[in-house]
């Protein structure tokens, strides 16, 4: 199996979103690779921020953006305990990145993933143990 590979909100907004046809077009092609060998991995504040962002900046209908969901979660789904908030917020604390970038950097972490998948966050940079690459740059 290929390394696992976490994907932040933003790639799979992409997805949906018309109005960057080169964006959409890179953000389908890199998480489908991994969605397909089931390499990709999500948690669930991914999923709930993609059907805000998607409901919200999109305007995409509700119903359609929670099967959208709904077939984002077959992918491996990282689910969070309360250590893992603390986790999290240490991580915040020592390197000063957002609380909710520091959830998903962790989860990337606790999944096994080898990269984050981002436009997020500094390209090439290595967070926790975690590498930072963002699929539109080329």
């Amino acid at each position: 199996m290929s390394a696992l590979a976490f994907f932040d909100t933003s790639i799979l907004v992409y997805q949906d979103d018309t109005s960057s046809p080169a964006k959409q077009h890179c953000a389908l092609a890199v998480f489908s690779e991994h969605f397909k060998k089931g390499t990709a991995v999500l948690s669930l504040q991914v999923l709930q921020e993609y059907f805000n962002a998607a409901t919200r900046k999109l305007n995409l209908d509700p119903e359609r953006a929670q099967r959208r969901v709904e077939i984002f979660a077959l992918a491996n789904i990282v689910r969070f305990e309360v250590t893992d908030v603390i986790a999290a917020i240490e991580l915040h604390r020592l390197t000063h990145i957002s609380f909710w970038d520091a959830l998903i950097i962790h989860a990337a972490r606790i999944s096994g993933a080898t990269v984050v998948y981002s436009e997020d966050f500094q390209h090439g940079s290595v967070l926790a143990g975690v590498r930072i690459r963002n699929p539109f740059i080329a």
